[in-house]
């Protein structure tokens, strides 16, 4: 085998720093994806590829009434001709400048296939034909009168221009997406009606602030419709070039009759509603499947060419705008378009505002204005040359005819004409091609009609130029007509609206009255209210939870899903939490230990719970303990609590809350003891403290006597006391005279060991019902009205039938305006479980001989003291 001998390079290699190589080559390589490929030109809003297969589609004279010629053809002459890259790369970029939910103003008329809202791929290009639109004549209007620049293509075979004439602000219109080197464009389109009024208002006063054009142009305008929510993000965009807004999906609710349902005719810029992965039916259904979404039933796309028709179906019973809330937050419904409004300008990748913008279009237009001037000024007086050297020889059209006939050639008979007349070589030229027809009479009337238009024009061309109010007047013109011609209506509607990056989740909740049940041993859930149907009074009641060995319920309150809730601790601690965050449950279940949901210390426990509609200056917070002290702080102190909570009150050793409640100035106070004493005294009272303090004696207690209960009295209510042996009496809190804070109070019912001691005080009315929950977790649903309304000093008749060894612990109150206010069902008086329990003697064979609770003495009542 013979050795291959090799020649010793012309070009050795030359030792370079591979990080030099690299800084150099990567810097070419990002000026020419930022100038050649990503970004858009200012003036005409094309990239380098859109420019060249408008030109390409030119160049096949394929205007708006053109013939339509097969895509393949566009592809290959663009590619052939101006685009040094493949036919598969250019025809994307062509079919997505015919799409009518990409392009607000589609720049080719496509037939065929080219591609759908669902993201149907187009058909292949030798399926699919294309021509320009009018809006892609505007943009290619005068380009043939040396209106831009020129540069050679790729192989420098022929020329191609630099940016196109853009008679229609293309940019601003259609907006423009390109992603470069460690830079991106995002720009939005507009309304071409809008953005020509804003360009003349600029025109008009020069001095028109970005404020004043918003008034002209209030945000982006999408092909595809929908919802912008709130101004904010269009304001930054408008004035620093940056800004993101929210464009949501525009919808109606239909009532069926069986059911409602969702129906959504427009959705956001850029999403598709395909039912793949990365469309909006997909997404729908796979949340609906992880149950992010539980109320929906059915979706179904009844899109057709009249437009789309996207049928969400709900569950019974739902609420429309909740489920909504829920699809804008879980799905592309609603999207964020970031905007960007990254363009060429001057040769330099700039960031402008919206004056920028029309300002750059603008001037463009003028400068192109100026140079079709000067183009057409050119023209007309080389043609007033010639006309001037063909009247001369009509003139003298003898002595012409004489010298032509006595040169030998035509290169002699000019330079003769020339040399007789002082004529101009084109002048000569044109006279030795005259025909004889031309020499009539007639022919020079008309050569003298065309001089003087010309003379005419040349005038106004020259005017033109010297005249910028002339141009100006030209640009006003061309936008009137483009308004005229091509204006349409707004496609997007800007609600004022704002929304922010997530979701309020009450938004995603619907507003519901629940049932909260909070068990000794800390277990807390929430069920509907209506689990609880009504009961006649002393009813046996239903099962309430499933409760832990050992374990009893504590409390329970009514509160609407949207109520936040105050979870105030044994150290005296506050948290914070919403009612739709507690878990939602059965009625037999236990529920969820409430030390999931918050972060508790070591030895933490929660002892109260305050259900609060809304946070306010004018409300205050009221403690009251088991040892008899009463505390008030204004109950914006609570309203935004750590997550490991703030202090709420200071607590003595052994001392524990057993009633919060709010209240506002001129309110009353009623606290209530174990063993049937109560004192009702004013708010004022006990002065306002800040969160850290230990408040001051509400109550005086003896011996082993605890306070039970406190409410805050209303005008014309009643109070409705229940006992751990299932007695209980309501009594007008009237009856309850107001003396001053500190004292041992007047009685409030007699207990003894028939009907025990005094559990839980609540406040009521006749229309209200009542829930009165027993240790063994029996909850029993009864008119507040079936209970005897009588003097303090009873001892009450039975209210609830108590299975053996349970005891009644706690009552709530369940307000007639709470039940109006849901549109829960009302009471309907039938027995629960078990049949109600027979008849009490009548209310005055309780009371104690010979007692009337109007005689009884005041002097049971101390002085105030500081607990």
């Amino acid at each position: 085998m013979t050795d291959i001998q090799t020649e010793p390079s012309s070009n050795p290699a030359v030792p370079r720093s591979i990080t030099r190589e690299m800084h150099e080559s990567y810097l070419t390589y990002a000026l020419s994806v930022i100038h050649s490929r990503a970004l858009p030109d200012v003036r005409d809003g094309l990239k380098p590829s859109q420019r060249r297969i408008l030109v390409a589609m030119n160049d096949l004279n394929l205007g708006p009434r053109a013939k339509y010629r097969k895509c393949a053809k566009i592809a290959g002459d663009t590619s052939g001709n101006y685009h040094p890259h493949g036919e598969s790369v250019i025809y994307p970029t062509l079919v997505r400048m015919a799409q009518d939910f990409s392009l607000r103003y589609p720049l080719v008329d496509g037939q065929g296939n080219f591609g759908s809202i669902d993201a149907d791929p187009p058909a292949a290009m030798r399926y699919t034909e294309a021509r320009m639109t009018g809006m892609s004549t505007e943009l290619m209007s005068d380009l043939d009168k040396d209106t831009v620049e020129f540069e050679p293509n790729y192989d420098e075979t022929r020329t191609q221009p630099t940016v196109l004439p853009s008679r229609f602000p293309n940019l601003l219109c259609n907006g423009s997406d390109g992603i470069a080197v460690g830079m991106a464009t995002s720009m939005p389109p507009h309304n071409l009606h809008e953005i020509c009024d804003a360009a003349l208002a600029i025109l008009d006063d020069p001095e028109v602030s970005i404020r004043d054009l918003m008034e002209i142009v209030p945000g982006p305008d999408f092909p595809t419709g929908g919802i912008i929510m709130g101004r904010h993000g269009i304001h930054s965009a408008y004035t620093t070039g940056r800004g993101r807004v929210r464009v949501r999906a525009r919808h109606h609710v239909e009532d069926t009759g069986k059911r409602q349902r969702l129906i959504f005719t427009e959705i956001p810029y850029q999403t598709r509603k395909a039912a793949d992965r990365t469309g909006i039916i997909a997404k729908i259904v796979e949340v609906v499947k992880d149950e992010r979404i539980t109320g929906i039933h059915n979706v179904e796309d009844q899109s057709s060419k009249d437009g789309m028709w996207l049928v969400v179906d709900l569950k019974r019973g739902e609420d429309p705008t909740v489920i909504a809330n829920q699809l804008f937050k879980y799905t592309p419904l609603q999207t964020t378009y970031s905007i960007i409004n990254l363009a060429i300008h001057q040769r330099q990748p700039r960031t402008l505002n919206l004056r920028q913008l029309i300002d750059a279009y603008l001037e463009h237009r003028r400068d192109v204005i100026r140079r079709r001037t000067a183009y057409l000024l050119r023209k007309a007086e080389a043609r007033k040359h010639i006309v001037d050297g063909l009247l001369i020889a009509t003139d003298n059209i003898d002595r012409v005819i004489e010298i032509i006939r006595a040169s030998a050639d035509r290169d002699e008979a000019k330079s003769s004409l020339s040399a007789e007349y002082q004529l101009s070589d084109r002048q000569s030229q044109a006279i030795v091609d005259m025909r004889l027809g031309s020499l009539t009479g007639l022919e020079r009337d008309k050569l003298l009609a065309e001089h003087d238009a010309l003379v005419e024009e040349i005038a106004d061309l020259k005017d033109i130029l010297e005249r910028a109010v002339r141009v100006t007047t030209m640009m006003r013109e061309d936008l009137e007509d483009l308004k005229k011609v091509y204006g349409d209506e707004r496609r997007t509607e800007i609600s004022s609206e704002e929304v922010d990056t997530d979701f309020d989740m009450a938004d995603l909740i619907t507003e519901d009255l629940m049932a909260v049940t909070f068990s000794r041993d800390g277990y807390v859930k929430r069920m509907s209210l209506d689990t609880y149907r009504a009961q006649g009074r002393g009813g046996v009641g239903i099962k309430g939870a499933d409760a832990k060995e050992g374990d009893v319920l504590k409390s329970l309150f009514v509160a609407s899903t949207h109520d936040y809730i105050l979870c105030f601790t044994n150290m005296g601690q506050v948290l914070w939490l919403k009612v739709y965050n507690l878990p939602e449950a059965t009625r037999t279940s236990k529920g969820r230990s409430i030390t999931n949901l918050l972060s508790l210390r070591d030895g933490e426990d929660i002892t109260s719970l305050l259900r609060v509609p809304e946070f306010d200056d004018e409300s205050f917070v009221v403690f009251a303990t088991r040892k008899g002290v009463v505390k008030k702080t204004v109950l914006s102190a609570y309203s935004r609590p750590k997550k490991g909570g703030i202090k709420a009150i200071r607590l003595e050793e052994g001392d524990s809350v057993v009633g919060v409640s709010l209240c506002r100035k001129g309110d009353t106070i009623l606290m209530a003891s174990s063993s049937g004493r109560s004192i009702r005294f004013d708010e004022q009272a006990a002065r306002a403290m800040g969160r850290t303090a230990r408040g001051v004696r509400g109550i005086k207690l003896k011996g082993d006597d605890e306070v039970v209960g406190m409410i805050v009295a209303e005008e014309g209510a009643d109070l409705l006391t229940v006992c751990e042996n299932g007695h209980g009496k309501r009594t007008p809190l009237e009856d309850y005279p107001i003396k001053g804070r500190g004292g041992q109070g007047v009685i409030n019912i007699r207990t003894t060991t028939r009907n025990g001691p005094v559990v839980s005080v609540r406040q009521c009315r006749a229309e209200d019902d009542a829930m009165l929950i027993t240790e063994r977790g029996m909850i029993v649903r009864s008119h507040v009205e079936t209970i005897s309304c009588i003097g303090r000093n009873t001892q009450g008749v039975r209210v609830v039938n108590l299975r053996k060894d349970d005891h009644l612990v706690a009552i709530e109150v369940v307000s007639e305006a709470d039940l109006e206010r849901f549109n829960s069902p009302t009471a309907n008086g039938e027995a629960g479980e078990g049949e109600p329990a027979a008849a009490d003697p009548e209310p005055e064979a309780l009371a104690d001989s010979g007692t009337d609770p109007a005689m009884e003495p005041d002097s049971e009542t101390d002085s105030p003291d500081e607990a």
